[in-house]
């Protein structure tokens, strides 16, 4: 089947632009309203919590509902989405579907690993990589904001080692910078592994680069510092203010866009593969549609499967949402996801554990398989990913925050030559 996007005219895409753009600031204001009303709008305690987050080792999992509370978590999701905002606004980049993507994956994974303060290094290796290949740095703002993916290791480094102040600083800011400058190269040729068919591309990349770093590390013995945190909460506090959020965007995605229904259906016939930018070539009105009723479904999986409604989870889920203006909606990320889920059940890692339950999550990087080869593929590719995610992180010993991207591009590399040789066979055979 030949998929002819819809794009819109220029004019109107600068529109959608404006639009996405107050959305974003609308998220943040959600972002900093639930941060305040969870802390009591007791500012000194969002600032030990705050304090607590900045200098905790962040190498998986460090739930930061665990360490400092509900409140100061989503008090520092809004001020990291604020900085992706400011970053954006700055480099005059367009809001299109990866850059909701990343701004709302940079929320999820402020709630556990990313903070105020660890995200500046690899940003700044970014620039810097724009600089030394004499390119706007809007060029490279999207591998610059999912490459935050590896702020543990600047976290690390600066509190983690034992290297005296003010050393700490000037080492881990050296060393997240040498990270967030080679990213962007090493991203590039790792697409050509998955061919795009791992919506968590730098995740795959950091992954790599994280490996490296934990050899170099373990070559020295030199241990890493981190802990396990992981808040066992309810879906009460937290539930019915996402689900608002959710339906918000729905309503608001009809209001923009009378024609949303037939822009839906073709999302919907989308396989989802990088680059999918919903937002060009559906509109603004179907992508938010599709973002709402993809985080009443990822919710709804986490109900099912009993998940703890902490940081990571709802980091999780708020992923979930910025991709699908990027390349997941309902029919293509289920299949993953359902493998996921079904692989954990009968293994011995279960459904209770916490790896596991963010690997049903994110199985869905893998949304672009089943979109393109069939649920049955998706499946199979899902049961995979939660065997390889379980063990893949010891290899970055948690330094890269996106395990599940590194997970999902080895997995879409291993399935894509098997696929395409079963294509032609049964082509062959018919």
């Amino acid at each position: 089947m030949t998929y002819i996007p819809y794009e819109p005219p220029p004019n109107d895409f600068e529109m959608e632009s404006r639009h996405a753009r107050a959305a974003l600031f609308g998220f943040l204001g959600f972002l900093l309203a639930f941060g305040l009303a969870a802390s009591r709008f007791d500012l000194l305690t969002i600032a030990r919590g705050l304090g607590a987050v900045i200098v905790s080792p962040d190498i998986l999992i460090n739930d930061y509902a665990s360490i400092a509370g509900m409140g100061p978590a989503f008090v520092n999701s809004a001020l990291c989405v604020f900085v992706a905002i400011c970053i954006i606004r700055l480099s005059r980049v367009a809001v299109s579907g990866p850059v909701i993507a990343a701004v709302f994956t940079i929320a999820g994974f402020s709630l556990f690993g990313k903070n105020i303060v660890n995200i500046w290094p690899g940003i700044f290796g970014a620039w810097l990589y724009s600089i030394a290949s004499r390119r706007p740095f809007g060029e490279n703002i999207i591998v610059a904001l999912f490459g935050t993916a590896l702020a543990p290791l600047s976290s690390e480094v600066a509190f983690g080692l034992g290297i005296q102040a003010p050393w700490n600083v000037a080492v881990a800011v050296a060393v997240g910078a040498v990270a967030g400058f080679l990213i962007s190269p090493i991203a590039r040729h790792a697409l050509d592994f998955h061919r795009g068919y791992n919506l968590y591309n730098i995740g795959f990349a950091a992954g790599l680069i994280g490996t490296v770093a934990m050899s170099g590390l373990s070559a020295f013995g030199v241990p890493l510092a981190g802990g396990f945190h992981w808040a066992v909460l309810g879906p009460l506090p937290v539930l019915p203010y996402l689900a608002a959020f959710f339906a918000a965007l729905i309503i608001a995605g009809m209001i923009l866009d009378p024609r949303w229904p037939a822009a839906y259906r073709r999302i919907l016939s989308s396989p989802g593969r990088l680059v999918s930018d919903f937002v060009r070539y559906y509109g603004l009105g179907a992508t938010f549609v599709n973002m709402g009723v993809m985080g009443l479904l990822a919710s709804g999986v986490v109900l099912a499967i009993g998940g703890s409604w902490n940081g990571p989870v709802i980091g999780g889920v708020l992923t979930i949402v910025g991709f699908s203006a990027f390349g997941k909606h309902p029919r293509n990320v289920l299949p993953p996801m359902l493998g996921a889920a079904a692989m954990a059940v009968v293994s011995n890692y279960g459904i209770d554990k916490p790896a596991s339950q963010l690997a049903v999550l994110f199985a869905s990087t893998l949304a672009p398989v089943s979109g393109e080869y069939g649920p049955v593929a998706g499946f199979a590719a899902g049961m995979t990913h939660l065997v390889l995610v379980q063990v893949v992180g010891t290899l970055h010993g948690g330094l890269n925050l996106y395990n599940n991207g590194f997970a999902g591009g080895l997995t879409a590399g291993l399935f894509l030559p098997v696929l395409e040789w079963l294509r032609e066979w049964r082509r062959h055979e018919v």
